[in-house]
């Protein structure tokens, strides 16, 4: 198929989908009863026919994502390059788990990995992995930090250790961590919870005082978590503060940037994630704000010998083990078998450009700004504070479940609730490049007019 064909087919889909429904009106019972009626596997069926129903189920039975009115969670409209090299990506099969069998693959993922490091102000020799998700990401963060901490602990395990770790962030961190900490074998407990200022972000005040606390309590203080982009409200941490705290002190400092690090692009945003340069380690995912399909995490680390320490792997059944400037994605990172995760964000990138880039960042934070001064001009009280696309809102006398049931039944837009300061609000989040200041300002009346209607 040529690129025109391509290009025509993208831009059908898309149009069909902005002129849709954005939420699905259907039971479960309806998904089961017409795939078991229809999908036994005894025989089999044509695959254009296989090919047209499996669409039609995903345009009618699940919340499009990629709607210009999904003002929702971070799942962003993808751009034709992304979605092309997802087909190449699953045509040729690549396995990137060792350099010999797919060199090519490989030496793109570290070209763009390389790209996007300089761009975060990390040294030359950071070494730097796709993921499946910002979780992965996070979890091969913990597990480095732990084994430059601990240089025991990858041998002999936690038991071996003289005091329990201890790791640190806000509520407003992504609970991915308590996860970690569970699956790391530290337990929930080590998980010490830091207090925010009145904007949401991570006090160093209390981070000082919850770990020179624990040192004296017998724990053993390792890593502490910035953010970047909260999941909530959007909150950027004082990265610069953190950083400092951590060199003194001694510990890890590791931002996630799962979200909002794709501001590093923008010449107006990349101000406000000064102190990057100075973590340790860093998760972005390119599948948040870089309009590329799902997954596509991405870590960053500085301590190449702590990275190689804690994933290596003595294979015998893998040929040609590598030496020198190139390495194995298997013994540096958590996954073995390895799809060219990489490949969606290489065209993506070559495509758009930097420039290119930077206008759709910039075009979305810009949108953000519209949604929060026509929500504020309406009556809404905004309730959290960032430069970044996201604004989280509430009234008097409002109902936030009720309320965003309404929104989604008519179709106005997909949002969703967050917890702010322990109370329940709106929040939306501009994840579409599409997305016009028409449509925002259309939201927004449409908003209105439902909450007149429902305050009668």
């Amino acid at each position: 198929m040529q690129i025109d064909q391509l290009q025509h087919e993208y831009q059908r889909v898309q149009a069909e989908i902005a002129d849709g429904p954005i939420v699905p009106s259907v039971a479960v019972d309806d998904i089961r009863g017409y795939l078991a009626s229809r999908y036994d596997f005894h025989e089999a069926l044509p695959l254009a026919e296989v090919v047209q129903d499996a669409e039609r189920m995903l345009r009618t039975w699940q919340v499009q994502v990629t709607h210009p009115r999904y003002l929702g969670l971070f799942n962003p409209a993808v751009t034709l390059p992304a979605v092309i090299a997802e087909t190449l990506a699953a045509l040729y099969n690549s396995q990137l788990a060792n350099w010999r069998t797919s060199p090519g693959g490989n030496e793109i993922e570290r070209h763009t990995l390389g790209w996007l490091a300089a761009k975060f102000g990390l040294p030359p020799d950071t070494i730097a992995t796709f993921t499946c998700g910002g979780s992965e990401a996070n979890l091969s963060a913990v597990a480095v930090a732990l084994e430059h901490a601990f240089p025991e602990y990858g041998e002999r395990g936690l038991r071996s250790l003289p005091a329990p770790p201890s790791l640190y962030f806000t509520g407003e961190a992504h609970h991915g961590f308590n996860k970690i900490a569970h699956l790391t074998g530290m337990g929930r407990r080590a998980v010490r919870p830091v207090e925010t200022d009145r904007r949401l972000k991570l006090d160093v005040d209390s981070l000082q005082s919850q770990v020179r606390q624990d040192r004296k309590d017998g724990w053993a203080p390792f890593l502490v978590v910035g953010t970047v982009g909260a999941t909530a409200a959007g909150i950027i941490d004082p990265l610069c503060e953190i950083a400092q705290f951590c060199r003194e002190e001694k510990l890890w400092f590791h931002v996630d940037a799962a979200w909002g690090g794709a501001a590093i692009l923008s010449p107006a945003l990349k101000h406000y994630l000064a102190g990057i340069e100075q973590a340790d380690s860093i998760t972005c995912d390119a599948h948040k704000w870089l309009s590329v399909p799902m997954g596509c995490g991405m870590f960053f680390c500085r301590h190449r010998e702590s990275v190689a320490r804690a994933f290596h792997a003595d294979v015998t059944y893998l040929s040609g083990k590598q030496t020198g400037p190139v390495f194995d994605p298997l013994t540096h990172s958590m996954q073995w078998s390895r799809r060219f995760i990489g490949l969606k964000l290489f065209m993506a990138l070559a495509n758009l450009g930097e420039s290119g880039y930077a206008a759709v960042i910039e075009h979305q934070a810009r949108l953000g700004n519209v949604l929060r001064q026509a929500l504020a001009d309406s009556g809404w009280q905004i309730v959290n504070e960032t430069p970044l696309p996201l604004v989280c809102f509430t009234r008097e006398h409002f109902h936030p479940a009720a309320f965003l049931a309404a929104l989604h039944q008519r179709q106005i837009a997909w949002m969703s609730e967050a917890r702010i300061n322990g109370k329940s609000v709106l929040r939306a989040c501009v994840t579409n490049f599409r997305t016009t200041e028409a449509q925002i300002h259309q939201i927004v009346a449409e908003m209105n007019q439902l909450f007149q209607q429902g305050s009668r």
